[in-house]
Parts: structure tokens; sequence; C-alpha cells
């Protein structure tokens, strides 16, 4: 009779499945709250948090009430805030040239909140994406039918300089320009300000599900434009050595820290950057990511707090020391217990 068929069998790995103390016993792979980094949005003004529809749950902050997520991260162990800021788009031009205003509005939001909680790790993008009127990172050239890369070069070190003047912890270029990381590196230290860290955008890839974040920070038209396409300068999805290479030049150059962007779609890049670098592994989960949990949870398909968790446990087991995510303040409460 097949129930009484019995297997001879000296290893069943279900035996440390069995009860939910020996899979926590066995279990390979934790997520706490000091491996996330929040993405944060701030605006101009004294108005209330102001939603982005297509990121549900994330709002773009007033300066005012940016500091007060702040806390609210550090109380629930995130120990680190990204912060982009959306422009009123009359300060925006071809040049960029609000980047460089010293009292522009990322600089302002960077001191406040190093006043108000100046335990809190503050990460400042290095791009030009939201200062410039056609939404591209860098400058164009003459033609108007490439970034210039060299001169972009130049002028995100100057952008550099004054966020380390700010007092952020880390500068981000999320550019993906060649040779940004060695220059800003050499501004950095010329400058003596030899503590400010280098979190670079290694491997940024061209993907299709960045259009919730160009929503939030008002870049969205740049993905458009008939002559110039982002894939100038940011990675083919096809490639998967050009990510070592770019990692690799990098760290060379001085980052401190290297990131894989997207992530849930790019784990194996995450681990193929893991086995090439010392360095701490940085991911993030981008808004498309985010975006698409939320909508499929929203339809009854998928469950949220289950899919949140898989996909966070699933970048960090790819080998991701820390994960930006617009997740970490839910996900940091959750794990707090």
């Amino acid at each position: 009779m097949a129930s009484d068929f019995k297997l001879v069998l000296p290893i069943r790995p279900r035996r440390l499945r069995r009860t939910a103390s020996l899979r926590a016993m066995v279990e390979e792979t934790v997520l706490r709250p000091a491996d996330f980094i929040a993405p944060l949005f701030v605006v101009e003004g004294k108005g209330k948090p102001d939603p982005i529809a297509s990121m549900p749950g994330v709002n773009r902050f007033c300066i005012r009430d940016l500091v007060k997520e702040c806390r609210e991260l550090h109380r629930a162990g995130v120990p680190a805030v990204a912060l982009f800021p959306k422009l009123d788009p009359k300060l925006k031009n071809d040049e960029g040239t609000q980047a460089l205003n010293p009292d522009t509005l990322v600089l302002r939001a960077v001191r406040a909140v190093k006043n108000a909680v100046p335990e809190l790790t503050v990460i400042t993008d290095v791009a030009l994406d939201p200062y410039t009127s056609h939404g591209h990172d860098g400058v164009l050239n003459e033609a108007r039918d490439n970034v210039a890369n060299d001169r972009t070069v130049g002028i995100l070190a100057e952008m550099a300089l004054l966020q380390a003047e700010a007092g952020v912890d880390l500068v981000a270029p999320s550019d993906m320009m060649d040779g940004r990381v060695g220059a800003i590196r050499r501004a950095l230290d010329g400058a003596g300000y030899t503590d400010t860290g280098i979190l670079a955008y290694s491997a940024k890839y061209n993907s299709a599900y960045y259009g919730p974040f160009r929503d939030a920070v008002g870049s969205a038209q740049a993905a458009g434009m008939k002559l110039l396409s982002k894939a100038t300068y940011q990675m083919n999805p096809a490639n998967r050595l050009e990510a070592i290479e770019e990692v690799l030049l990098d760290v060379a150059e001085g980052a401190d820290m290297v990131m894989v962007k997207p992530a849930g779609l790019y784990l194996d890049i995450i681990r193929e950057v893991r086995n090439a670098t010392n360095r701490p592994v940085v991911a993030y989960q981008i808004s498309g990511e985010y975006a698409q949990i939320h909508a499929a949870a929203k339809m009854g398909w998928l469950d949220l707090a289950r899919c949140r968790h898989e996909s966070l446990l699933a970048i960090k087991r790819a080998g991701a020391d820390l994960i930006l995510t617009y997740f970490a303040k839910d996900m940091a409460r959750v794990l707090q217990g």
C-alpha cells in the first residue's frame, strides 16, 4: 500500500524546516533596519506633504516636514537617508546652474537635517537631471546630440564640494559620466574634505522602471528626447561584464561604496559585484519596483507585506550590504516589532 511506503533517507532537509524556531536557527539571510537607506524627496515652501501618485505612500516634503520624517526614520533604526530635490521649473536651464547655487534647496535641506538629527547619515545625489531643463544628467554638447562628459564632470566636482561644505556624509554621483569619481575625490581631498565619502552609482542601468522617480523629481521629459537617450551614458541592461568594469574603475578612482541600480531585476549583477570587490555593495530598489508591488497588491493579486519582505530579502541574499528602498521606514518598524 502507498500509505505504508517508507524511504530510507539519512539526510532529510525538511527536518530543519519543521518548526518556526528551527527555521529561525538556520536562517542564512536576515534583514535589519540598519540595512536600509531611505530615499526622500524635498520641495520648496511650507506646504503639507505632497503625495506622489505613482508611488503610493511616498511624498515630497518641505524642509520642515523632511526633518520630521528623518527623525521618525532615525527612531525606527534606519541609519541613512538619500535626498533628492524637486525644483521649481523656473529655476531650471540647459546648464543646470541652480546645482551650483550655495543656497540651493538640497543644501538647505542637508543643513536642516544634520542640525536636527546629527547621528543620521545624509547622502546627496550628484547629477544634473533635477536641475536641467532637458532633464539629462549632464550638460549637452553644442550639437545637443550628446552629453558633454568632461565638462559635466567639472560641474559635478563643484556640486560635490558644495554638498560637502553643507555637511553631507556621502556624496553619490549617479550620472554615469566617465571619470567622475576620481575628479570628485580629488576635489574633495584638495579642499580638505577627506572624510566625505563617495557612494558611486557604479552599475546604473538604462532601465524602463525609473518612470515614477522621474515624475517625483520632474525630469521625466528626458526619457523621450528625439536626439538623445539616457542609453548614451547609462548601461545597457543586456550587459554583465561591463558592470564589473565600471565597478572596478570606480573603486580604483576612490569610491568608498559601489551601487547596482536597479536591484530586484539585477540580482545576478549584485552577486557579480559582491564577488568582484571588498567595498560595501549598495543596491537601489527603484521606484518602478516599488510601484509594481503596490499596484499588484492593490488589485489583490499579491500580499504586500510578504512581497515587500521577500523582495528585500532577495536583494540582500544576492550580496547587497545596504539597500535604498522606499519601504525603509515601514520595514524597519516591522523588524523592530
